[in-house]
């Protein structure tokens, strides 16, 4: 299961946000990320076993101690931000960004 996680966090996510990080956020899309992450967190761990022998799926709310997906694009758009406000203003990203550029 560790394996799988560190698979996940570090190949799956990083693909599947790449995209969505630079552009505009709709509520659709965020669903859709959420409903797909919650579907390969629920592969990784599987069913969990009761006490009286039985078997059931995961609920949202046990694999929500995992920072969700929407959370961390949102972070790594700080991120950037932050990276973006220490560059100097003659950087071709800057001015780009800025709307400078001619």
């Amino acid at each position: 299961m560790k394996s799988k996680l560190k698979l996940y966090w570090s190949v799956i996510r990083p693909i599947i946000t790449y995209a969505y990080e630079t552009r505009v956020s709709k509520e659709t899309i965020k669903n859709k990320l959420i409903v797909f992450e919650r579907k390969v967190l629920r592969k990784i761990f599987g069913p969990t076993k009761e006490r009286d022998g039985t078997w059931r799926i995961k609920t949202n709310d046990e694999l929500k101690r995992h920072r969700n997906i929407i959370n961390h694009i949102k972070a790594q758009r700080l991120h950037w931000f932050g990276h973006l406000q220490q560059m100097p203003e003659d950087r071709m990203v800057k001015k780009y960004i800025s709307g400078n550029l001619c």
